[in-house]
């Protein structure tokens, strides 16, 4: 293994710190729409839509089937910790509808790629999309393809295991007439915090 494998490029640090620390926050530029922002707690099975401090919705949630922890590979089943925002909606969905998040985020590539989990081109191409303000890679070993959604075609067995159990592969689930209604209230760009 080279030594150039365990210390990412000296441009690719500098990239990181100056998107972490220098951008600006995501915010609303309509005066007529309101900023929301999204709060998810794991343990509390939560995700609240609040306005400020106003919590504007609360929505029961499953989440990934991997247990506590944040997200660091490919197929851990755990939905990830941290500062996420809203990346892409996708209409057609098995899920029903699909709020795609910006997972995996730079420090998400930074200890994917201090545990080998990624290489530098992969860290080089995530923090090329946090500069650009679009959705990563979805295909690293970090996984992708992390959001907010529906349950699909819902029955009573489906909403029974809704409430029972966190099924997901990562994501967070509500039911498809929670989803329907959330999606009419974020923006691409819409902040969301996931906390344990």
């Amino acid at each position: 293994m080279s030594a150039h494998r365990h210390s990412p490029p000296a441009r690719a640090l500098r990239l990181c710190l100056s998107l972490c620390l220098l951008l600006p926050p995501v915010v609303s530029c309509s005066t007529t729409t309101p900023a929301y922002h999204i709060e998810i707690s794991k343990s509390r099975r939560s995700l609240q839509l609040k306005q400020e401090n106003l919590v504007v919705k609360e929505y029961f949630i499953a989440h990934g089937q991997g247990g506590a922890g944040t997200k660091r590979r490919l197929g851990d089943g755990k939905t990830p910790l941290g500062h996420y925002r809203v990346a892409e909606f996708r209409e057609k969905s098995k899920f029903h509808f699909f709020i795609l998040l910006n997972y995996p985020n730079l420090l998400d590539a930074w200890y994917g790629y201090q545990n080998e989990v990624i290489d530098g081109a992969d860290f080089r191409n995530i923090a090329a999309a946090a500069r650009q303000r679009r959705a990563p890679p979805q295909s690293t070993g970090l996984g992708g393809y992390i959001g907010i959604h529906g349950i699909g075609e819902t029955t009573r067995h489906k909403l029974d295991i809704h409430r029972a159990v966190n099924w997901t592969e990562g994501c967070i689930a509500l039911r498809n007439d929670e989803i329907m209604e959330l999606k009419e209230l974020v923006t691409i760009g819409t902040p969301v915090i996931i906390t344990e």
